[in-house]
């Protein structure tokens, strides 16, 4: 069960967490430029997700004991240097990837582009300082439909401590497993669906438990935390039985709270709420997905206590994130469109490769993980101002992340509310976005689906900033 813990017991170091609402510890970086590595395992293990029969999963440990639960919440703070090591105890490469962290380019786990695979028994040391607060996640970029999809994502929150108190935290990591009779693993995937919009799971979890209840002080005011770590699943976000305010959208803060109604998040997309409990003890508040025909419940969240009487209008915005805006003036254009491609083979990789080309950018399909790779979509200067006029041409909604990096969303031919600086976009279909960003951090960075059939059958490429 994931961890939730009052902000105030980590700012005060606490290590071992107690009290009523902390159920469990993330991993926290201590101060100093030159902390000591924590390390994080890759393993396999064995653990019952389904209704009957254990599944073979993949995680992440924290040490090298054998761990057969979900990947730990990692913990670190704004502005402070950060260490792990991963050991690899899989059978194949690995890597890790720091999903939303605008760190270094040799820190960012891409294997080929920025740093060697880890094989099995070798490991990777991985120091950063993350310059932004907010919820963010980790996984790995080798193998991804196969690693992700049997566990290896886990929630990483970079702490503020210049962030309001809340009487607690709650963190969900969102996920589906494919999983059959028994609990063991089908096809991570169908050919004729990851054509389309991806291959959905039959078993949904949120923190690796088929909606879970948490237990929340009653009259507080929570921080939950949500992030979308499945490999296909797109989710429109409600509450039933408590308002709730959006504080920040994908780690960055929004310029004014607003009550959540139903909110879209793709794969790779993060969603912070202050959640108002309910007054009397033992009130239950529904987090549910409202996509499609038949919505259905993620998580519970029960009121227990003696109400603490706080009020949603009291909330204020997060600390910005020191994000650069881009000069309009002087910015250069980039055109990117989303497409399908005809179908073939893709070329072999050694982080796994799905057999099919089915996507592309600008009508050019990502080869794979593999030495020769394809040229980057543009050569951009350090420093610069950059738009990105991004066309999704498919009847198909794409998520698109961008490694390294943060944009704001410009404009759209869809939507009408544009959300504070991200790393991901969800694009519907045949909507056309312009994105704006400054190219200040030096390296080769990804850009891609993060629906990961799309990932892995095309829509990938690079931008190179010297």
């Amino acid at each position: 069960m994931t961890p939730m813990l009052s902000r105030r017991s980590f700012l005060q170091g606490s290590a071992a967490l107690g009290g009523a609402f902390a159920l469990g510890a993330g991993l926290s970086a201590r101060a100093g430029a030159t902390p000591e590595a924590q390390i994080l395992t890759a393993q396999t293990a064995e653990t019952q997700i389904a209704a009957e029969g254990a599944s073979p999963v993949m995680t992440y440990a924290h040490g090298e004991t054998p761990h057969a639960g979900m990947p730990p919440t990692l913990r670190m703070r704004k502005g402070e240097t950060f260490a792990a090591r991963l050991v690899n105890r899989l059978d194949e490469p690995t890597t890790v990837h720091w999903h939303g962290l605008r760190i270094a380019n040799a820190m960012d786990g891409v294997p080929e582009l920025t740093q060697p695979y880890v094989y099995p028994g070798d490991q990777f040391d991985y120091v950063f300082p993350p310059p932004d607060a907010g919820t963010f996640w980790y996984h790995p970029h080798c193998n991804t439909l196969t690693q992700m999809g049997r566990g290896l994502t886990g929630v990483l929150i970079v702490e503020n401590s210049e962030d309001p108190d809340f009487d607690a935290e709650i963190v969900l990591n969102l996920r589906d497993w494919r999983l059959g009779a028994g609990g063991k693993f089908i096809a991570p995937f169908k050919p004729r669906d990851a054509a389309r919009g991806g291959t959905y799971g039959t078993v949904r979890t949120a923190n690796w438990q088929r909606e879970p209840i948490y237990d929340a002080p009653a009259g507080g005011l929570v921080r939950v935390r949500i992030a979308a770590t499945d490999v296909t699943r797109i989710y429109t976000l409600g509450l039933e039985g408590a308002e709730a305010k959006v504080v920040a959208l994908d780690g960055n803060p929004v310029e004014s709270p607003f009550l959540l109604d139903l909110y879209d998040i793709g794969p790779g997309q993060r969603l912070d709420l202050v959640l108002r409990m309910p007054e009397s003890e033992g009130a239950q508040v529904t987090l549910g997905n409202f996509r499609g025909s038949h919505p259905w419940t993620i998580a519970g969240f029960r009121s227990v206590g003696a109400s603490l009487k706080r009020d949603l209008g009291d909330l204020t915005p997060l600390p910005a994130n020191p994000i650069a805006e881009a000069d309009l003036s002087t910015a250069k254009r980039i055109p990117i469109d989303l497409t399908a491609t005809a179908e073939h083979k893709a070329v072999s990789s050694i982080c796994g490769s799905l057999g099919y080309t089915f996507w592309a950018l600008n009508k050019v399909s990502w080869p794979g993980d593999t030495p020769d790779s394809i040229a980057p979509i543009e050569e951009m200067k350090l420093g610069e101002s950059y738009v990105l006029e991004i066309a999704n041409r498919t009847p198909h909604a794409h998520p698109i992340h961008l490694h390294g990096l943060s944009f704001r969303i410009l404009s759209s031919n869809k939507r009408s509310f544009l959300p504070p600086p991200t790393d991901t976009i969800l694009l519907l279909p045949d909507e056309r976005a312009e994105v704006a960003l400054v190219a200040d951090n030096p390296g080769d960075w990804v850009m891609h689906c993060h629906i990961i059939e799309h990932q892995k059958t095309g829509m990938t490429g690079y931008f190179k900033i010297l």
